[in-house]
């Protein structure tokens, strides 16, 4: 999931491409992996908004874009529930000094 976080990762297409019911794909991804497929993804996705946010210099529109958000504003959302930050707040505060000077592939 982690090399293609602009698919689309739904229930129902992982459940597709695992051959199984979303409601069974569902179940079973939680008893492996021990939380739900739709929450798993959310977590990838934000990991990976976190790494560009310190690591690059890229824009809050693009790295929504490599991350898989449909929107700049709903990776926003998804950092301000989760973390309690935007971006430029998570940027600031966790990007290293004299780190960043790249930008992502």
């Amino acid at each position: 999931m982690a090399e293609n976080l602009r698919s689309d990762l739904s229930v129902a297409a992982l459940a597709d491409r695992a051959g199984l019911s979303p409601r069974h794909f569902a179940r079973a991804f939680a008893t492996e992996i021990g939380i739900g497929p739709r929450r798993y993804v959310d977590l990838v996705r934000l990991e990976a908004t976190q790494r560009m946010l310190t690591e690059t210099v890229d824009g809050v529109n693009r790295i929504a874009h490599v991350c898989g958000y449909g929107t700049p504003e709903a990776m926003r959302r998804a950092l301000v529930r989760e973390l309690r930050l935007s971006p430029t707040q998570y940027r600031e505060t966790f990007r290293r000094k004299g780190v960043v000077s790249r930008r992502s592939s």
